[in-house]
């Protein structure tokens, strides 16, 4: 049985790295679970801040992805992605995107702003809790800057989850 798990775990490896392997999986759904875990830490840890964030989005079907770059481009209002459906790490379950909420309840994507009054950009505040529970933050990119953009890649190119290839969905199993 050893070596048995042992041969699934290396050609699943190598599968991973030859791009015309594809596997056959259910359609995704919902955030994968370890996000979803993730995601709730992150509210509350920044609640302990007095930081109320919001989710704005988490899963997206490739349908909606698709309507989202069709912003901007066939349909009225800003460029808001520059990737169609598959593309976006959101498709499988594996980014949120967040805002800030006032005192007021005004719901704001201000950098800048620091509603706890701690001399510290709220928004800063929430990535480097993002950071710390293991989220990549869009605001570190180099070309499109996706600033409310969290995501957990778990080492999986956007090429291997469109081939079928997924991150396990418990913790114990990322780490071996």
């Amino acid at each position: 049985m050893i070596a048995a798990a042992m041969l699934t775990s290396r050609y699943e490896q190598i599968g991973r790295l030859l791009p015309f392997v594809k596997k056959d999986v259910p359609p995704i759904t919902s955030l994968h679970p370890i996000v979803a875990e993730k995601q709730a830490e992150l509210v509350a840890e920044a609640a302990k801040l007095d930081i109320d964030v919001v989710i704005t989005d988490g899963f997206r079907s490739h349908e909606e992805q698709n309507a989202l770059y069709e912003k901007g481009r066939t349909t009225s209002g800003p460029v808001v992605t520059h990737v169609r459906g598959g593309g976006s790490y959101h498709n499988y379950g594996l980014a949120i995107d967040f805002a800030l909420k006032t005192s007021k309840g005004q719901i704001i994507w201000d950098l800048e702003y620091d509603g706890n009054r701690n001399g510290e950009a709220d928004w800063m505040e929430v990535v480097a809790i993002a950071k710390r529970l293991g989220f990549s933050w869009g605001g570190d990119w180099k070309d499109f800057k996706d600033y409310p953009h969290l995501q957990m890649d778990f080492g999986f190119s956007i090429q291997e989850l469109m081939r079928g290839y997924r991150p396990p969905e418990t913790a114990a199993a990322t780490r071996s």
